[in-house]
Formats: structure tokens, sequence, C-alpha cells
């Protein structure tokens, strides 16, 4: 079922279609907002309490929550259609996990920065383009605690809803082949942090020395969606010790 507002389409109830042999897709709407972002985080709780055989992992994004399975457990060997059962099951939890869920306290993640310079060097193109100071730049970016939205592109890398509009910048026009893990950047109205090393073509401001990514540890991801994040501002000797303690 759909309804227009403002020109843009939006569910009632989320889409569900397959993805491939093995995986759903619920789509909740086109656009991003605060709704959206709820609605999926609600189902995310949903999930982490479910012990459902055949079911492997799900992971959310910024419109859709995509659940993937074993086709043979989920048929219960052969006797139900895998899909139409992961179907009823994504229903159920629909009618369960229902929205708002004000219950569900985020969980706020401090990140340390240190903006511009040698760590930042894409810190003055931003200021240019937005027509501000360095130091005001750093303060918008510093001044919203953000959502992570959804975590990809690399092992860990979160892409944060909340950047400041007065700030947002293109990415730039030739990426980089390489930028440091920690790095703090911004594309479009997105900010982000490179958690291992990578090529990439945000605008980088700054670099944390928290480490967002440790393949080694039981949960390597620091953040997960539905986090939020807050930048703190530290000074280049603030970064070189921090960095010391993280390595």
């Amino acid at each position: 079922m759909q309804n227009r507002r403002g020109g843009q389409i939006q569910w009632s109830q989320p889409q569900i279609y397959p993805l491939g042999d093995s995986g759903i897709v619920l789509q909740f709407s086109r656009v991003y907002n605060t709704e959206v972002q709820q609605r999926i985080q609600a189902c995310c709780a949903y999930l982490d309490q479910l012990q459902v055989l055949g079911l492997l992992e799900y992971v959310p994004a910024y419109t859709t929550l995509t659940l993937y399975y074993n086709p043979w457990l989920m048929s219960e060997e052969g006797r139900l259609d895998p899909y139409v059962r992961m179907t009823e099951i994504a229903q159920a939890m629909l009618a369960q996990a229902q929205t708002p869920q004000p219950k569900i306290a985020p969980t706020l993640v401090e990140i340390p920065v240190c903006y511009g310079g040698k760590l930042g060097p894409d810190l003055e193109e931003v200021a240019r383009h937005a027509g501000l100071s360095e130091a005001e730049v750093v303060q918008l970016h510093c001044e919203p605690e953000y959502v992570v939205a959804m975590v990809g592109f690399a092992p860990g890398f979160p892409y944060l809803a909340g950047l400041n509009e007065q700030i947002a910048t293109p990415r730039k026009s030739q990426p980089r082949t390489l930028v440091p893990a920690g790095s703090v950047g911004i594309a479009g109205q997105q900010t982000g942090v490179y958690s291992i090393p990578t090529p990439g073509g945000w605008q980088l401001i700054g670099r944390t020395p928290r480490r967002l990514f440790r393949p080694r540890q039981e949960n390597p991801s620091l953040l997960r969606a539905g986090n939020q994040v807050r930048f703190v501002p530290i000074t280049a000797a603030e970064f070189e010790q921090q960095n010391k303690h993280e390595s």
C-alpha cells in the first residue's frame, strides 16, 4: 500500500521482496528519516530476541532491513517454501515491533577527533565550500549527536546521519587511493569514520585515535546501527598520546 506525501512515495507497510534465494529485503521507505530509523531499530531489537532455526543474520541500512537465511533449514528440510516461511516471520516481526519504541535507549559513543592539519587535510576545502572558518566547521561538526544509520562499505565503517547542512560538501572529484584508518570525513550530507585503511573520496577533516574495527574481538565493530555518536575535539598531542594507547 502506498500513498504520496510532498512528492515522495512512502509505504504504510514496508515492501517485502526476495534477495536471491537466501535473503529477503524489507524496504520501509525510499527516504531516510527518524521514523524510518526507529522502525528499523525496533525490528532489530525484536530479532535480537528471536530464536529461529535457519535465520542467519540481519543487516539494517538507511531505509531497508535485509534478512539472510539458510533455505534448507528455513524450509524445515524441504517441507515448506523457505521464502514464504521467512516472509511470515518478517510479517510477525512487523506486527510485534510497532513504532515508535521509546524504551530503546541508544548507546552514545564519544569519538575524539584531531581536526585539520595533516590529520584533516580537507578541512580548509570544506570551510571554503561552506563560507565558514575552519573553527566554525569544527564547531558545527561536533555539535550534533549523530545516529549510526548503517555500517558498511568497509568493516566497521559507520554512516552517520545528522550532519549540519551548512557543512555538507560534495565528495572529492578524484578519490584518494589510500585513506588512513580513523580518518573522519564528509560526503554530501553524511559524515563517517574510515575504520580501516582503504581508498576513498570523502573530504577528510580530522582523524580519531579510536579503533573502530578490531577483527580479533568477539564484537569487532565499535559501532552498530542505532548507536549515537558525538565527536569531541582533541589536540595533536592528545591524539598522539591516545593513538599510542589504542595501538
